[in-house]
């Protein structure tokens, strides 16, 4: 079975296409400034040369049509019909605690994930705009909803409430939702099979470490705590996002500067993290390439970063009463051994302890995967690369079973 992978943003959707017997990606793309001028679809045959088609895509029901256009084409395409897509998966960041799983769309489901737009109002309204005009191209094709929020549903209530008085869950939701969930997912299933152990086993943490980045504490392939917290703001600090701070800086910012909620909102969320730190960059290479001449900023920025994703290792190794196994992933946890390295320094008392040798070898450089840890610590330290879009059409699939 062949299935569609889509993630819809406001003004873009990335897809894939799966071929499920063997795994294999057919097709991928994105289409870029829909409902703007001089929108742009780049689509790419695996094993071939990409290509670009400038069309205005006045909304997303335009430019997936220009996606199965393209999939169907006599030159550009993988298959013959329409037809041949027996199943779409799409990416929805926020489930909310309606749901602890995927599942297949139907009315009740939209309706929830419409109930939960208040949680996540950049990107569900996006998500809800992608199935809608699958639905709408495709009527009867099977959907799913893939929620990066499910993975995170085991966590206990000790982990995931705020200590706010407890009114606020009840009225509002407030708590740690956890986001990234699919990678996770992914990358600790993925780690068990590399490792030839049983995930109920394994006391796993997962560092996946991007523009946004998060840590889980996976305990026998569930969940039990994870740094993003009730919106993705929360946890490590990343590209343009602060992450965790003193609540009152909050408040005391909006005095000092005189900002609006909106603008605080702005300053947190886009101006802060280790661009704030820096005044250099919000892209980790940048700051590489800035620290090695010696721009003190961009070392400090680094050396903040390192030693957050340290303290959520060692604290996570608490959490679960022990530790089997450290995962990077996505871009800065495959792509960057020197922060794989530094974050681990000093945590040779746990057992984990990165060798530079493996840590940097050219196979680790171009298979994004492996053991990077010395032969006799008892952690073992991987790089393992994120597969989301695998992870929602293998989710599909189950659910279709």
């Amino acid at each position: 079975m062949k299935i569609l992978i889509i993630n819809a943003g406001s003004s873009s959707l990335k897809y894939q296409l799966i071929d499920m017997d063997n795994e294999n990606v057919l097709a991928k793309g994105n289409a870029e400034r829909i409902g703007i001028k001089d929108s742009l679809l780049t689509h790419e045959v695996i094993g071939k040369e990409k290509f670009k088609i400038s069309k205005n895509f006045n909304d997303h029901t335009e430019a997936i049509k220009e996606v199965i256009k393209t999939l169907i084409s006599a030159d550009k395409g993988v298959i013959t019909d329409m037809s041949e897509i027996g199943a779409v998966g799409h990416r929805v960041v926020h489930g909310g605690e309606r749901f602890k799983e995927s599942v297949l769309i139907d009315d009740e489901v939209m309706d929830a994930i419409r109930a939960n737009i208040d949680l996540a109002p950049l990107h569900n309204p996006a998500n809800i705009m992608g199935i809608e005009a699958c639905m709408k191209i495709m009527p009867g094709v099977p959907m799913s909803a893939v929620f990066d929020t499910a993975f995170h549903q085991t966590m206990p209530r000790e982990a995931f409430l705020y200590a706010i008085p407890y009114e606020s869950y009840l009225k509002h939701g407030i708590r740690r939702y956890g986001f990234h969930g699919t990678s996770h997912k992914y990358v600790s299933l993925r780690a068990a099979q590399i490792l030839n152990r049983p995930i109920e086993e394994l006391k796993i943490v997962t560092c996946h470490l991007g523009n946004g980045s998060s840590i889980a504490a996976v305990k026998h392939g569930k969940s039990i705590d994870t740094s993003m917290g009730f919106t993705p703001l929360d946890g490590l600090p990343m590209g343009t996002r602060s992450g965790s701070i003193d609540p009152a800086i909050v408040s005391y910012l909006m005095e000092k500067e005189d900002l609006t909620i909106d603008e605080t909102s702005e300053y947190l969320n886009k101006q802060s993290g280790v661009l704030g730190i820096s005044g250099v960059s919000s892209d980790f290479r940048d700051l590489a390439d800035a620290a090695a001449d010696n721009v003190e900023r961009a070392k400090l920025a680094l050396e903040v970063f390192n030693y957050k994703v340290k303290k959520y290792i060692g604290e996570y190794a608490a959490a679960m009463g022990g530790i089997d196994c450290v995962v990077f992933t996505a871009g800065i946890g495959e792509n960057t051994p020197a922060i794989r390295e530094e974050s681990c320094q000093g945590l040779e008392f746990l057992g984990i302890k990165v060798d530079p040798v493996k840590n940097n070898s050219k196979e680790i450089q171009t298979s994004k995967e492996g053991i990077v840890s010395t032969d006799d610590t008892p952690v073992k330290v991987l790089v393992v690369p994120t597969n989301e879009e695998l992870m929602i059409a293998r989710e599909t699939i189950n659910l279709l079973k």
